[in-house]
């Protein structure tokens, strides 16, 4: 049953049938009167977040999913994400350990909260977890069936043109004496020109352009959807290790049992280590040695030898400086900080040597003044018996016997060596696990060194000696090293998450610059003999390019369609708007409510 449309008192169609008179609200047009023509300029899923979903678990399901795969849901998933990732940024984690005891220490009432809450391992945490697979899964339901109908949209024809050119934002008219087919013929011509698809059906031509807005759109939603995998994928497989390395030494190779400390990831543990390794040849660090900024770092720079494989008699010759990593076989090698190790040598009460070598002493402040301890557990005293030494102190760059042990220059210009000496049992042998640069003395005696001051204590200079008291043994300050703090870690997903950030751009901008719109033309062959022809234009939001198309549209089509010299508005069809007396002055833009398609 066909229908009819009347304009109403509004100036609006109303839907009428001639055998039944009015029919129900749903069978008519919609009250911008375009039918098809304004429906689909966005591939964007319906907000029904407001709506009420039909009785039944089915309804309910159904509708807990359009809510979950919505845009408005789908952003605040992002934002609870980009807050769930505050607390793993401002608390310790525990892929770094001694933080996070350092922390519970010195926080012993807020630290049980934190451990129940999961904030020590925010992202392996099950209240972050359950926001990232449901933003995971907010996407994959968006993309997926916006894209079939993106698909769909780019295989169908331009809609037809609406019946009422005149309720577009953008119209023009005027009146020739060519004929309609040639109108149309060059409208398409035009549009096609344009880059505009286009559909010729009769006397009347569709043309629509801007599909790389949607195309966008679904390039930025895919980019996402590609930076949660990166992300998940770099966690699962985040891997990092740390070692003290002192210039001159064997070196480092990429062994679990060579690192000072090694954290493994769900999927890469150290199993999956790549073999390499690197010697430290030397450390070139550079100070500002006067001004305001003395002392201040110019250069810190670890020159070093690497090999890749099991081969370590081919090396490459690389430098590694803060925030210049060095990748060596595939893994992120970083220079994390550096410090001196005095080399000694410890006789013990039997004038054996005992130890020999340099020890890495830990940097207290900017001018380097560092503290460490000289552990010496195979020792034999003077009676014959195992007495194991151990020394303890600081250690001075740029030091001075008048100001204590308070290093004043970071460079080695005049290095001192504070020591105190123990002896009894270092504790190694009770199997609980200890710190390398402290001593436990709980099962020590400190020797009285340095007596005629009352101080048990003596600061030495390269090339001198202390003596312990009662021949039990001796240590001589040889000279200083320099050592380097390294950081390997292992980092997938780093490319893909990079390509997926320039995607995203990308697809943001197209989604913001380019506009969806649609230009109609209709050529229709009046009383008088003459042709009326009539542009339309529709965007996908409000803006006056769609005015200036139709402008430049309709100056195109003059020279095969050129305005009748005497057309007036007394001789178009009712449905024509007035005129003006070309077709550039008559493009407007309207703000009638029905054209806001």
């Amino acid at each position: 049953m066909s229908t009819t449309h009347t304009p109403g008192r509004d100036g609006k169609p109303t839907a009428e049938s001639p055998a039944s008179g009015a029919v129900p609200a749903q069978a008519a047009e919609p009250e911008d009167g375009l039918g098809a023509a304004g429906a689909q300029l966005s591939t964007a899923p319906a907000d029904t977040l407001d709506s009420l979903p039909g009785l039944g678990v089915l309804g309910w399901l159904r509708w807990l999913w359009r809510q979950l795969t919505s845009m408005r849901i789908a952003l605040i998933l992002l934002f609870l994400l980009s807050l769930a990732a505050i607390p793993g940024s401002l608390i310790p984690q525990h892929s770094d350990q001694l933080k996070v005891d350092d922390f519970k220490k010195a926080h012993p009432d807020i630290s049980p909260l934190y451990e129940r809450l999961g904030l020590f391992h925010v992202y392996s945490s099950p209240w972050f977890s359950a926001i990232y697979i449901l933003l995971f899964v907010s996407l994959a339901g968006c993309i997926v069936p916006r894209t079939w109908q993106f698909v769909g949209q780019l295989r169908a024809r331009p809609p037809a043109a609406p019946r009422h050119l005149t309720r577009l934002p953008a119209y023009s008219t005027w009146q020739t004496d060519a004929s309609p087919e040639e109108v149309a013929e060059a409208a398409r011509r035009v549009l096609r020109g344009r880059r505009f698809r286009t559909h010729l059906n009769g006397t009347s031509v569709a043309g629509e352009k801007g599909y790389l807005r949607e195309a966008g759109n679904l390039l930025f939603h895919v980019a996402l959807f590609g930076l949660l995998i990166s992300f998940a994928l770099t966690s699962l497989e985040a891997a990092s290790g740390g070692k003290l390395v002192v210039g001159g030494d064997d070196g480092f190779v990429n062994n679990p049992a060579l690192y000072d400390d090694f954290s493994g990831g769900t999927l890469y543990g150290a199993d999956d280590l790549k073999p390499f390794g690197f010697t430290l040849d030397n450390f070139d660090a550079k100070y500002a040695t006067s001004g305001p900024e003395r002392g201040t770092a110019l250069k810190f720079q670890a020159n070093i030898h690497y090999w890749t494989g099991t081969d370590s008699s081919h090396t490459t010759k690389g430098a590694i400086s803060v925030n210049h990593p060095l990748s060596i076989g595939g893994e992120k090698v970083y220079l994390i900080s550096h410090g001196y190790a005095p080399v000694v040598t410890v006789r013990d009460g039997q004038g054996n040597i005992a130890y020999r070598g340099p020890v890495p002493f830990i940097p207290q402040d900017t001018d380097l003044t560092s503290t460490g301890v000289v552990k010496v557990p195979d020792a034999i005293g003077k009676d014959g018996k195992p007495d194991q030494l151990a020394f303890q102190g600081y250690f001075t760059p740029t030091g001075s016997t008048d100001r204590g042990p308070v290093s004043t220059f970071p460079a080695l210009d005049q290095p001192l060596l504070w020591l105190t000496a123990y002896h009894g049992d270092l504790g190694l042998d009770s199997g609980i696990p200890q710190n390398v640069y402290q001593l436990d003395a709980t099962h020590m005696k400190q020797f009285k060194l340095n007596t005629t001051t009352g101080v048990n204590g003596e600061v030495i200079k390269v090339g001198q000696r202390i003596d312990l008291p009662d021949g039990q043994g001796s240590l001589t300050f040889d000279g200083v090293r320099t050592w380097a703090s390294f950081t390997i870690s292992h980092q997938a997903g780093n490319e893909s998450a990079l390509i997926s950030g320039v995607c995203a751009i990308l697809g943001l901008a197209l989604s913001l610059f380019v506009q969806r719109r649609r230009i109609w033309v209709r050529a229709l062959r009046g009383p008088d003999g003459t042709t009326l022809v009539e542009l339309g234009g529709l965007g996908r939001s409000e803006s006056v390019r769609i005015a200036d198309e139709i402008g430049d549209v309709a100056v195109q089509l003059l020279p095969d369609a050129p305005p009748r010299p005497d057309g007036g508005p007394d001789d178009r069809p009712a449905t024509a708007p007035e005129s003006a007396d070309t077709p550039a002055e008559t493009a407007r833009t309207t703000d009638d409510e029905g054209a806001r398609a």
